[in-house]
Formats: C-alpha cells, sequence, structure tokens
C-alpha cells in the first residue's frame, strides 16, 4: 500500500509539474508575448502601409526655405478588390498618366497591395477617387507621400546637393546630413472591408513616424545671389572653362555664399552632366600662383628671419637659381616684405623661402591648412598635393614660395587669407548655424595659431597695398572701404605635368575692412578666353571680387572705414595702374 502510495503522489507531482509548465506557458504567450504575436497575427490578415516620415527643410540663415517638400500621393492597388481591370484601367489611365495597356497589366493581380504610380498631384488624385466612387469602381487607395523641392533652382546648388525619387540624399547637404534630414519612417498594419474601406476596429499595430530635422545653414541667399550674378556675369563674359566665388566669415569661419560655373538645378538633377554638378570648391585643386605668398611672407615674418625694416634684392627681375631663371614681371633691385607682396615680386618671396629651413617652411605650409581637408560638412572633398621635403628637388623650394609645385583647393585658400584676416587663427569652415528647433550647433573654435598677431597684421598691411594704384590689384578696391588681398596668375597645368602656352588660372582673394574684417571673398576664373597679355588675375578676378564686395557691403550695410584707414589704400583704378597689374 505504502508503495502504492508512493506512486500516486509520485504522479500526482510529476502532473503537478507538467501543469505548471503549461500554465507558465500559456502565461508566457497570453501576456509576456501578447504584442509580438499580435503583430504576427495582424501581418498575416492585414496589409503593411507606411507612414512617411517628413524629410527635413534646409534653411538659410534667415529662415528662407532652400529645400523643401510638396506633398504628393502614391498610388497603390489591392486587387482583390478589382473585379473588372480592364474598366478600371480606362478610368484611371488618364489620371496617372499611363497607357492603358500597361496600367491593365498591373491591375490584373490578386495580389494586395501594388504601387501603380508615384509622385500624383494632390489634385488629380483626389479627382480619381471621385471619378471611381461616381463609376462604382474601387481597388485604387491613396498614401500620402511628398517629393523634395528647391524653390531657388540652380542658386546654391553645390552646396545643398539633392535627394533622389526614394527621398535619399545623394550629394552636398542633402547627403551630409541624410541621417538628420530623413527621420524615422513609420507604419500601420490595416484591413479593409469589401468595399475597400479601412476596417478601424480591426486596425493592428502603428508606429507614428518621427520627422526629419531641419537644417540651418550660415548661407545668406542676400549674399549668394549676389555672388551668382556676377559669376553668372563672369562666365558668361570670359567664356572660361570654369568659374567660382565664395563669401566667408573671417572670424568665425561660416560660409556665407558659394557658387560655381557651370552649374545645374537640383529639381532636375537626372538633365545634369557630371561637370555641372562638381563643387570645384572643394574638388578642384590647381596652382595658386602669387596668392600663396601670403604663406612664406607670414612664415619668414613669425620666425623673425625678416622683419619690417628688412631690405631684399630682388636681382633686377631675374634671378638664376639652380640651373633655372626665375623672373619679376617688372624687374626691382631692394624691396621691403612689404614691398614684395604689393609688387608680387617671384624673387623677393623665393629667397625669403631659401632663408627658411626645408622643415620649417614645409611646417607653415601645413599650418596653413594646405595639404589637407579643411573639413567642411559637405562630400567629395580632395586634400591638394603638397609634397614634404624629401620628395623636393632644388627648385621646389623657391616654386613654392610664388604658388608652383604645390596644388591646392580654393577653400583653402580662402581659409588660408581668413588666417591673415582674423590674426593668425585658421579656423574650419562652418555650414551648419543650428539643427532641429532651436538646437544651435556649438561655434568651432580655430583649428589652430598659424602666426602670430602682430605678423598676420603686418602682411594684411601689406596686402592692402596691393589694392593700392602700386600694387597689382587697384581693380579690387571697393568704394569707402578699405580692402586687403592678393592676386594670383597661374599656368595651366596639362595631362602631362607640362605647362601650357596661353592657358592661365587667375584669382584674386582679400578682406574687407582691413580695420575689422567682415568678409573674405574668392574669385577663380579658370581658362578665359582672353590674350595673354589681358588673362591676368589683376583684370579678371580683381575687378569680380569689387563688384561681390560693393554690393555684399550695401546688403550688409557695413560702417564705411575711417578715412585714417582709407588713407593708407591710395585712389585705384586709373590707366597707370593698369598697366601695373598681373
Amino acid at each position: 500500500m505504502r508503495n502504492i502510495g508512493t506512486r500516486i503522489g509520485v504522479i500526482c507531482a510529476l502532473l503537478a509539474i507538467v501543469f505548471t509548465l503549461f500554465a507558465w506557458r500559456l502565461i508566457d504567450l497570453q501576456v509576456a508575448q501578447h504584442d509580438y504575436f499580435s503583430l504576427k497575427a495582424a501581418e498575416k490578415h492585414s496589409i503593411r502601409i507606411t507612414i512617411p516620415a517628413h524629410r527635413g527643410r534646409i534653411l538659410d540663415r534667415n529662415g528662407e526655405e532652400l529645400a523643401v517638400n510638396i506633398p504628393v500621393r502614391t498610388v497603390t492597388a489591392d486587387g482583390t478588390h478589382i473585379r473588372n481591370p480592364a474598366a478600371l484601367a480606362a478610368l484611371a489611365a488618364p489620371y496617372l498618366e499611363l497607357p492603358v495597356k500597361e496600367l491593365t497589366e498591373k491591375l490584373s493581380t490578386q495580389r494586395q497591395y501594388v504601387v501603380i504610380r508615384k509622385e500624383v498631384s494632390e489634385e488629380k488624385a483626389q479627382d480619381l477617387i471621385r471619378a471611381m466612387e461616381k463609376a462604382g469602381q474601387r481597388g485604387l487607395y491613396l498614401e500620402e507621400s511628398a517629393v523634395r523641392s528647391y524653390p531657388n533652382g540652380e542658386m546654391l546648388c553645390h552646396v545643398l546637393g539633392f535627394a533622389d525619387h526614394s527621398g535619399h540624399g545623394i550629394d552636398g547637404i542633402e547627403k551630409s546630413f541624410d541621417k538628420e534630414l530623413s527621420g524615422q519612417d513609420g507604419y500601420r498594419l490595416i484591413e479593409h472591408d469589401r468595399k475597400g474601406r479601412e476596417i478601424v476596429v480591426y486596425r493592428g499595430q502603428e508606429q507614428g513616424a518621427t520627422d526629419g530635422s531641419d537644417i540651418r545653414l550660415t548661407i545668406d541667399m542676400g549674399l549668394q545671389a549676389i555672388l551668382e550674378k556676377e559669376v553668372d556675369d563672369a562666365y558668361k563674359s570670359y567664356h572660361p572653362e570654369s568659374a567660382s566665388a565664395i563669401l566667408e566669415d573671417p572670424n568665425t569661419g561660416e560660409i556665407l555664399a558659394m557658387a560655381c560655373r557651370p552649374n545645374f538645378d537640383p529639381n532636375h538633377f537626372n538633365d545634369a552632366k557630371p561637370d555641372q554638378m562638381r563643387n570645384r570648391i572643394i574638388t578642384d585643386m590647381y596652382e595658386p600662383g602669387s596668392t600663396f605668398k601670403i604663406v612664406v611672407a607670414s612664415a619668414a615674418l613669425n620666425e623673425k628671419i625678416v622683419d619690417e625694416h628688412s631690405r631684399i634684392f630682388c636681382e633686377n627681375g631675374h634671378f638664376s637659381y639652380g640651373g633655372k631663371v626665375i623672373k619679376d614681371h617688372h624687374g626691382s633691385g631692394d624691396l621691403s616684405v612689404s614691398e614684395i607682396l604689393m609688387k608680387s615680386s617671384n624673387i623677393g618671396s623665393a629667397k625669403m623661402a631659401l632663408r627658411m629651413g626645408d622643415q620649417s617652411y614645409y611646417d607653415y605650409v601645413r599650418r596653413f591648412g594646405f595639404g589637407e581637408k579643411s573639413g567642411i560638412p559637405l562630400q567629395g572633398e580632395i586634400s591638394g598635393l603638397v609634397n614634404p621635403p624629401h620628395r623636393w628637388d632644388q627648385l621646389t623650394k623657391t616654386r613654392m614660395a610664388f604658388g608652383q609645385s604645390v596644388a591646392v583647393t580654393p577653400i583653402q585658400v580662402v581659409m588660408a587669407m581668413s588666417t591673415v584676416a582674423n590674426g593668425g587663427r585658421l579656423m574650419k569652415p562652418r555650414l551648419v548655424l543650428s539643427m532641429g528647433e532651436g538646437n544651435r550647433v556649438e561655434e568651432l573654435p580655430p583649428v589652430r595659431e598659424v602666426v602670430s598677431k602682430k605678423s598676420a597684421n603686418f602682411v594684411a598691411a601689406a596686402l592692402q597695398r596691393v589694392v593700392s594704384d602700386q600694387g597689382t590689384a587697384p581693380l579690387a578696391h571697393i568704394e569707402g572701404y578699405s580692402v586687403a588681398g592678393k592676386t594670383g596668375t597661374a599656368q595651366k597645368v596639362g595631362s602631362h605635368g607640362c605647362y601650357l602656352d596661353g592657358h592661365f588660372i587667375v584669382s584674386f582673394a582679400g578682406f574687407f575692412p582691413v580695420e575689422a574684417p567682415r568678409l573674405t571673398g574668392l574669385v577663380i576664373v579658370n581658362d578665359a578666353k582672353l590674350g595673354s597679355e589681358a588673362n591676368y588675375g589683376g583684370l579678371v578676378a580683381a575687378p569680380v571680387f569689387s563688384r561681390i564686395g560693393g554690393k555684399a557691403a550695401r546688403y550688409l550695410d557695413l560702417q564705411p572705414s575711417s578715412a585714417l584707414a582709407l588713407a593708407q589704400t591710395a585712389n585705384s583704378g586709373n590707366s597707370q595702374a593698369a598697366a601695373k597689374i598681373r
């Protein structure tokens, strides 16, 4: 009897354990995993509808819309609700702008969810639904969607880039900040009744969309319009291979305007050629010519190899070194550092470089930001080319002093000029002011101090003389404002590494007002269709800079320079000065 009782006890215990396990499993299925299995059940009997997130807008610094979303509809079909595909196709084809035969084939399906046409205007979509209701047809449904639109067309195209038809950024700001702009799509699981209406009480799981963040740029569209107009005029007047310009705040690194030609319309990006889509400010490298002389002058002053009283013999225009002759456009004897910059002496610049150690000079070139990416938040930036000393030949050092044997990008040049303008600090270029509602992006600290404020101020004063009637760029003068800057005239390098006769890249980089710089600008004209005697930075690029600067000063309502500041720059633009322009 005891054995029977023991057996019964064991059996009961086992049954208790089994039933406990079953109970635990039922609780797990009904409670712990309720949401999971509810979703699975809903998926078997429902249609999963995407709730699209609204892509964030792109705005300029003043809130002007640069990239927006235009509401459209996506037309879908539920084949189980379509009784007569041919009749429905004949009715819907005019609204969807599809051939009847093609539409009939698409509608001849038993699938519950088929995308028929994207980007249908709200007006046509609603007209289609009304026509279907009137004709007693069903099976076509509407989903919310949007297309990206750029209200200003070609303006700022190389900065904005574009988003493709799937809504993902492909270039420019649209690509760099695609994650922030895109947000996160949601979804809804729905069922339809026999007439195709949604059965709300059977609605399944739903997760709302998280819209993308708006991005406010540092760009000022008032300045952008000025820049676009002047670059466009230069492109049409000189018929160059390309033309580019940029405006930047030298104190913060904020990019205020940027334009390139050729350009494209991001609303019709499929029509654009690759050459039109290149943002040459960051993707093209070139020998900068004389604009690079600010580097050797700043470095030599900072290392106290020269000072404001130093005189350098400029060989009367011909200097033999390393088996080659360095020439100046106008021969000179002894010149001060300031005069070397004012007259754009290749010989004086080369001799300053020769007084410096190779590694020291190379380090200053790199400290100015050349040979490395600037860090601007755009795709495709290149670093340029600065060879280290162990790869130099006997001529490299002297050639680098006046902008040969080195390749730079326009963004590097404008940031280097701003280093002189702001007292010796290299800034990182900034394109985004804020992201999302009130989330201002922190201002970027200087990348590094390149030279002392004293050295930078001396070079700035010398560059002011460049814009005088004794300098190479009197046509860069802006009425009422003190201007400092440097011309560049560089012979183009061909595909085989040889210089091309009669082909030049000319430029002017400068800033104003000199006493309290507010704007740094750069204008580059690549291979203008002009004779060699007229194709100089001072004749081609400097006047474009002057027009941009004058209009920008009026737009920003800048305080005119004092009489003392203006007195340091002689009147410019006369015929005698024009003869000296390079």
